[in-house]
């Protein structure tokens, strides 16, 4: 059984948390990933993960919306005091259907709340904005999370899909411990202006998606299923029948470049995240036990930096095919 000992910390000072090298994303055991395992059968892999060393767990009020945040807290809460179980807010709801962004200090502290009792903890480990809200400034969503954390709801502050002016501007105001924003070999946006103030700042970094929604492991090709209810691949235009099978020569060059090394293409797409810089903790979810142990075990291989930056380079050469979000989403995760 592979158990993941290597830490590293997100943040400095106050703010600073100290996590697994790898993390834990909960929102494909029963949002947004088609079919669902039963329950109780992700409780316990939930758990698996925590006796394998997984510390930090990340979930979102509107994965669900909030069922996510409740299969978090009833599989977690035995393990309070071992673990970090983050969550994000920012979103208006009518009923269980988002009707927009909404991070305005009174949403905020009803999401807190009501965050609190889903998950069973008495504080906020890592409280995230999930989107940007353009009607409310940073800074004044700064000031309300800070708040929070000198009330004792919530631990600590991070921002997901931001630019680099929106990180400054909030960072002044409250300490940020996190950016969370996707980051594959497929997306390397966050490269030319986020990764580097992360670094100035002493912002960790949480990649999502850090195998791009199943496409770099090699299991899916253009004749894969996507459930059109529930999973949200199926409007995804990367993951057309026509793009997958574009850019299924990326995941040729990670078999190509894992064939030789012992390591499969999941393994090499987060290997090559984990070298990227210490700051930086990828949360891969999944609902099999062997994927979370084919995962962990990528913090077993290292190779030379002149080996990683010739995958990199070979990736980068060739054309995706396919946005990464639909035109209607797309405003959502621009950088601001």
């Amino acid at each position: 059984m592979p158990v993941i000992t290597q830490q590293r910390r997100l943040g400095t000072g106050t703010a600073s948390m100290e996590v697994s090298a790898l993390g834990f994303g909960l929102m494909g055991m029963n949002y947004h990933r088609g079919y669902h395992p039963d329950k109780d059968a992700m409780i316990k892999l939930a758990r698996q993960a925590v006796e394998r060393g997984v510390t930090l767990f990340d979930t979102a009020e509107t994965y669900g919306p909030f069922i996510n945040e409740e299969l978090a807290g009833e599989a977690l809460s035995p393990f309070r005091s071992k673990i970090f179980i983050t969550t994000k807010f920012g979103f208006n709801y009518v009923g269980n259907t988002v009707t927009g962004v909404n991070s305005s200090p009174k949403r905020i502290r009803e999401m807190t709340e009501a965050s609190l009792k889903r998950l069973r903890v008495d504080v906020i480990e890592l409280l995230y904005q999930h989107r940007i809200d353009p009607t409310v400034p940073i800074e004044e969503v700064a000031g309300t999370v800070k708040d929070l954390i000198k009330e004792g709801k919530v631990k600590r502050f991070g921002l997901c899909e931001v630019g680099a002016d929106t990180i400054r501007k909030a960072h002044a105001v409250q300490p940020v411990t996190a950016i969370q924003s996707e980051y594959h070999l497929m997306w390397r946006e966050p490269e030319k202006e986020v990764l580097p103030v992360c670094k100035e700042l002493g912002i960790g970094f949480v990649p999502y998606s850090p195998v791009n929604r199943g496409f770099l492991t090699g299991s899916i090709n253009e004749y894969t299923p996507f459930d059109s209810g529930n999973d949200n691949r199926n409007i995804l235009p990367r993951f057309t029948p026509e793009a997958i099978r574009n850019n299924l020569k990326i995941v040729e060059e990670l078999h190509k470049f894992g064939r030789t090394r012992g390591m499969t293409a999941t393994q090499v797409a987060l290997g090559w995240l984990l070298q990227k810089a210490t700051w930086m903790v990828p949360i891969p979810g999944t609902t099999k036990l062997s994927h979370l142990e084919e995962n962990l075990r990528t913090v077993d291989f290292s190779f030379s930096s002149e080996e990683w930056n010739e995958l990199e380079t070979v990736v980068a050469a060739i054309p995706i095919t396919g946005a990464r979000y639909p035109a209607s989403e797309q405003k959502q995760v621009e950088s601001k």
